[in-house]
């Protein structure tokens, strides 16, 4: 006869949240790059959104194309 695996957090964690954190930390571990890369993405909006001035948009809009054309290039 086979036992069946328990569903659910491991009984070590106190609470949902302690093994949801515990989950994000490996994931992190993990996923360096990853998180890396969106955690620019997201400064990147956020600045836009919130804070960019004209000379700000003027400076990001010429980067914007001078990456544009890096990445054509390389294609």
């Amino acid at each position: 006869m086979t036992e069946k695996k328990k569903q659910g957090r491991p009984a070590i964690y106190e609470s949902a949240t302690t093994a949801q954190n515990e989950a994000n930390k490996r994931w992190a571990q993990k996923n360096k790059e990853r998180k890396k890369y969106l955690s620019y993405r997201t400064y990147s909006r956020s600045l836009i959104k919130k804070q960019a001035t004209l000379e700000d948009f003027n400076e990001l809009e010429e980067l914007i194309i001078n990456r544009k054309a890096e990445m054509e290039v390389s294609e």
